[in-house]
């Protein structure tokens, strides 16, 4: 397995491959962006340059988040789960025919990328929330600019996977949501990526015809597990989402898209929905979030208390006047 990651070490960032138990730095000082840059195709030649006695013991690191982002997509392509967060904001179950036309995403904070391991501040909320995912992690594609793919360039373009947790402040999102505007602070103030990248190849013998990927996720809140599904059940495979984003636009390398929640559970939310109550609770301060999914590992969050922010007064009623008369 090809792992990719980025660590903390002795008061130094390191940026390399994780192989077996040891994280071992890439060659001539690269960065993880570097790499992302040059494409899976340069993979085999860097690591036949990497000197194993620079190694250090994974036990030994703090994690970061594996890449620092270019850019954050998150899709909406798990049906179920639309199902489910319509039904806890207007009390029915519905998906909008234009659902099926697209695959709908949102920019959210390259800014707020959190780690594993890392404590999460949330915003001050009532209905904090989590959301299990899985990230695309975009890569150089010799030839290609990242504009306008069809899907099957798009999917070219995928470098490796990563866990995705869309951490999620749901009072604050409908909010927004009403306004015809977001999500934004609902969503920016934390996302988990992590614990590193799988690269793509690694999962190229499990993708159907279609080109999806039938691995599982789960996700547990202080041990329990409240979720569980396949990342197959997406409306599209990744390569769609990829050529939708590229469209009259670029994906470029360290760009990440995330695949949109897991239905049967991937959030709170859906399952407030489906219960018409908030069951299970919203998070709160102390509890632990962990999501495993198949192939790629694990990533495990604290939530910690509500950071105080300064206040803002609502809107002016202003005169509408047209002139300074």
């Amino acid at each position: 397995m090809v792992r990719i990651a980025r660590w903390r070490y002795d008061g130094a960032i390191g940026e390399g491959f994780v192989v077996g138990d040891d994280a071992v730095p890439f060659p001539r000082g690269l960065t993880v962006a570097d790499v992302l840059a040059a494409g899976l195709a340069e993979l085999p030649a860097l690591a036949e340059e990497t000197d194993a006695a620079a190694s250090v013991p994974l036990g030994d690191v703090t994690l970061l988040a594996p890449l620092v982002p270019m850019s954050v997509r998150d899709f909406v392509a798990f049906e179920e789960h639309v199902e489910g967060v319509t039904a806890s904001i207007d009390g029915a179950s519905r998906v909008v025919d234009e659902w099926y036309e697209f695959p709908t995403f949102y920019f959210t904070n390259p800014h707020s990328i959190v780690a594993t391991g890392d404590e999460v501040r949330p915003p001050a909320t009532g209905r904090l929330d989590f959301e299990l995912e899985v990230g695309a992690v975009i890569g150089g594609v010799a030839g290609s600019d990242g504009r306008d793919l069809s899907p099957d360039e798009a999917a070219g373009h995928v470098f490796g996977y990563t866990i995705f947790n869309d951490w999620s402040a749901r009072d604050i999102q409908g909010r927004e949501m009403k306004v015809r505007l977001g999500p934004a602070k609902g969503k920016d103030f934390a996302t988990t990526l992590g614990p590193w990248i799988v690269t793509a190849d690694e999962f190229a013998g499990l993708l159907d015809d279609e080109g999806f990927l039938p691995i599982g996720m789960e996700v547990f809140v202080n041990g329990d597990r409240i979720g569980h599904d396949l990342l197959s059940n997406m409306g599209w495979p990744f390569g769609d989402l990829i050529a939708y984003a590229s469209r009259n636009s670029r994906v470029v390398p360290g760009d990440v898209l995330g695949s949109g929640t897991a239905g049967n559970g991937g959030c709170l939310a859906e399952l407030w929905g489906r219960a018409g109550e908030l069951i299970p609770p919203p998070l709160a301060a102390g509890d632990e979030v962990v999501m495993r999914v198949e192939g790629i590992g694990e990533i495990r969050n604290t939530v910690g208390r509500a950071v105080h922010v300064p206040e803002i007064p609502p809107a002016r009623h202003r005169s509408r006047a047209r002139s300074r008369g």
